[in-house]
C-alpha cells in the first residue's frame, strides 16, 4: 500500500500515534520555510468546520475525516455546503473521497479527479 493510500484510503481509522516523524537531519540541502501545510482533521460537528475554514483561508490544505458524522443528518449537508463555499471563495477546490473523507484546498491548488497509475 502506498503512502497516499495509507493517508487517504484504508478501512481502519487512524490516530495521531500512528504517524511517524521522519528524521530529515540526513538531508544535506537547506530547506526553505514551508509556505503551505497539510492538516488532518476529524469532523464530528459544526464547530470543527470553523478550524477547517480558518486553515483554508490561511492557504493550507485540509484532509478531513467525516466518518463521525451521520450521513442522514442535515448537519452533514450544512457542513459540506459551508466548506464548498469556502473553497469557492478562495478559488480553491473541494472533493469528497468515498463516504469518509474530504479534501479542501486553498487558492491555486486543484485535486486531480484521476488516480495515478490508471
Amino acid at each position: 500500500m502506498g503512502l497516499m493510500s495509507k493517508i487517504l484510503g484504508g478501512d481502519q481509522s487512524r490516530n495521531a500515534e500512528e504517524y511517524v516523524e521522519l528524521d530529515l537531519d540526513d538531508v544535506a540541502a537547506e530547506s526553505a520555510a514551508a509556505t503551505m501545510q497539510v492538516h488532518i482533521a476529524e469532523i464530528s460537528g459544526q464547530a470543527d468546520a470553523i478550524d477547517i475554514k480558518d486553515a483554508v483561508y490561511d492557504g493550507d490544505i485540509v484532509i478531513a475525516d467525516v466518518t463521525r458524522l451521520r450521513t442522514e443528518d442535515s448537519t452533514v449537508e450544512h457542513i459540506v455546503d459551508e466548506l464548498r463555499q469556502v473553497a469557492e471563495e478562495v478559488d480553491g477546490d473541494i472533493v469528497r473521497k468515498g463516504d469518509d473523507q474530504m479534501i479542501i484546498t486553498p487558492t491555486g491548488v486543484r485535486v486531480s479527479r484521476e488516480k495515478l497509475g490508471q
